[in-house]
């Protein structure tokens, strides 16, 4: 059986109308997809795969699940108490290797606390770990930890590392991504314990794993200064949900001062395509969801909010984490990484007279 997509259909606000026409879009758009299965209820499912065209196509098939894990269900009762989830059934799909990646835009805690619980972290990772799709000057970067673990240990945020570089590699196509560990400082001993340690680590596996230059305060973040950004997941989730805030602040406030005079409100319809472009790299909907790093197996999370578009953008990235094998990689680079980090340091040169 060729590697499959699990796609949890019942999970997210728009429904699994919206999933089943980003299916559509995405086979449309990539020949080379692999095989989808949509995991829900059957009988809401099939006519929604019907009007869409693809009841008779070989790559789109249908796993039943009869519940549905939704947004204000407690993650851990969820999981106990909704064992036919669409969400559960999705990852017990890439737990039995019937399926490569799962991808949801469901409940957040229940996908990342289902996903540990019943894939577990891949040989020599402790704890998985978040990545997500943030713009910045010239490109993007990778925000890894965005918010799976909050309370990281310094071999939590080595791992962190490599993890974000070999995503970066399949996302960004960049064959030796930039990792810049954040911190309050990039002087030699800035930051706290956490970042000190964790520093030493970097440097012991730079140029054998990871292209490591350095630490980064927060106003590089932004710059074109480095592919990834490292931090444990509490830094990650408030950096992120920052970021989200702030984008919808400017567009807002950029509105309401156009609209204050008529010579700025022609301008605006002047650079309309402009602001429309501008808007659209702002939103982290384009970037296809952000991956759960780390785990015995792929597991990606769209925004609950995503329309069909980006579930396309989503299912799309699932195929390439396929085709590029990210989990081979971070396998054997984690194995490298654990290796680097356990041999004794270099004797000093002995004094000469």
């Amino acid at each position: 059986m060729p590697p499959r997509i699990a796609v949890d259909a019942m999970g997210g606000d728009l429904g699994p109308a919206e999933v089943v026409a980003a299916v559509k879009i995405a086979l449309s758009e990539d020949q080379d997809l692999a095989p989808i299965v949509l995991v829900g209820q059957q009988e809401v499912l099939t006519p929604l795969v019907a009007q869409a065209g693809l009841a008779a196509n070989p790559r789109v098939s249908i796993a039943h699940a009869s519940e549905v894990i939704t947004m204000e269900d407690k993650p851990l009762k969820a999981l106990k108490t909704k064992k036919d989830a669409s969400m559960v059934r999705a990852i017990e799909l890439v737990k039995s290797g019937e399926a490569k990646v799962a991808v949801s835009s469901g409940n957040t805690g229940a996908l990342m606390a289902g996903g540990t619980l019943r894939l577990r972290t891949m040989n020599g990772v402790d704890r998985p770990a978040l990545a997500a799709f943030i713009p910045r000057d010239g490109g993007n970067f990778i925000l890894v930890d965005a918010g799976a673990n909050p309370e990281a240990k310094p071999e939590h945020l080595m791992h962190n590392a490599v993890l974000g570089a070999d995503y970066a590699r399949v996302a960004f196509g960049i064959e030796n991504p930039r990792v810049g560990l954040l911190t309050i400082g990039t002087e030699e001993g800035k930051g706290n314990a956490l970042i000190a340690e964790t520093h030493e680590l970097l440097k012991k596996i730079n140029g054998s794993v990871l292209n490591y230059v350095g630490p980064i305060e927060g106003f590089q973040v932004f710059r074109n200064h480095v592919d990834v950004v490292v931090c444990d997941g509490f830094v990650g989730n408030i950096l992120l949900k920052t970021w989200e805030s702030l984008a919808k602040f400017i567009t807002g406030m950029l509105k309401d001062e156009l609209k204050k005079d008529p010579v700025r409100l022609a301008g605006a319809f002047l650079a309309k395509g402009a602001f429309g472009a501008l808007k659209d790299r702002m939103n982290p909907d384009r970037y296809g969801g952000a991956p759960l790093l780390g785990l015995r197996g792929n597991i990606l999370k769209a925004h609950g909010s995503s329309n069909r578009h980006a579930w396309a953008s989503a299912i799309r990235a699932a195929g390439k984490i396929i085709r590029q094998d990210l989990y081979h990689r971070i396998e054997d680079d984690v194995a490298k990484a654990n290796e680097l980090i356990k041999a004794p340091a270099p004797a000093a040169p002995a004094a000469t007279n």
